[in-house]
């Protein structure tokens, strides 16, 4: 079949690959035990009944066979995505337009370069332009500054990626199921390490306030407010909720930040 994906009926929109009742959902298991005992599917799918199920429902949606769906949908950042490349080629294979193209514009290097995605609806001929993405959108996004970023090494290619995921979600949105593509989680979502790492510098900056800066201020009605009378005994209890609160928490405040400074 090549890059080719299989397009398949989906039956109606009322059809499921599981069938109507008990006997249908059965056979899909039998099928999902089948693929998922396979060596050949992605390690997500092998010995995963779930999954599979997921994906043969997916398949059956967008009209592809199961096998191209469970190798080219990933989990990023724990969210289920398409890879750009299945996108395009399930839009041509489905036959209601022209193949997918490109075009450019700007100055390649410059902030400016970009490209819109192009086909031709066969029904009516309309020509359907996508929405253009540049270097500077990438650099807008932030996508372009994540680290091991493939929009600084492979600027070209990741161009005509994230304007197909466009462009699908704008004329056949049915094809893509609202799914974002891998790519573009990929940029959006921090990785883990680097959320540490910003979690780490924020608690760094945070120690390197002054002490001096440290200061609780009670309300003036709070600070005015004569201390509660106590019963005869009560000496030893707990104080009340509220009894003195920002006096206590203003003592305690300025004994760790002098503690602080002196540590330093």
């Amino acid at each position: 079949m090549g890059n080719e994906v299989a397009v398949m009926s989906n039956g109606g929109a009322g059809v499921t690959p599981f069938g109507a009742g008990a006997e249908g959902f059965e056979t899909a298991q039998r099928i999902g035990k089948a693929l998922a005992s396979s060596t050949l599917v992605p390690e997500a799918y092998r010995g995963n009944l779930p999954n599979v199920l997921v994906a043969m429902e997916l398949a059956h949606r967008i009209g592809a066979s199961v096998f191209a769906v469970m190798q080219n949908m990933d989990v990023v950042h724990g969210r289920p995505s398409l890879r750009s490349t299945f996108l395009i080629a399930t839009v041509n294979a489905s036959g209601r337009f022209t193949p997918l193209r490109w075009r450019f514009q700007g100055e390649e290097g410059t902030d400016g370069w970009g490209c819109r995605t192009v086909a031709i609806e066969r029904e009516s001929g309309e020509e359907c332009l996508g929405p253009l993405v540049t270097i500077a959108t990438a650099k807008a996004e932030q996508w372009y500054a994540r680290n091991g970023s493939k929009w600084k090494t492979i600027p070209e290619l990741m161009l005509m990626y994230r304007s197909a995921g466009w462009w699908t979600r704008v004329y056949c949105p049915e094809m893509s199921l609202g799914m974002r593509t891998s790519d573009e989680y990929e940029d959006m979502a921090l990785p883990t390490q680097e959320r540490s790492r910003s979690a780490a510098a924020a608690l760094d900056a945070a120690d390197e306030i002054p002490a001096a800066d440290f200061e609780v201020t009670a309300p003036a009605a709070a600070a005015a407010a004569p201390p509660p009378e106590r019963e005869p005994g009560a000496d030893d209890e707990p104080p009340e909720p509220g009894e003195d609160m920002f006096a206590q928490a203003e003592s305690k405040a300025r004994s760790r930040a002098k503690a602080a400074q002196e540590g330093r």
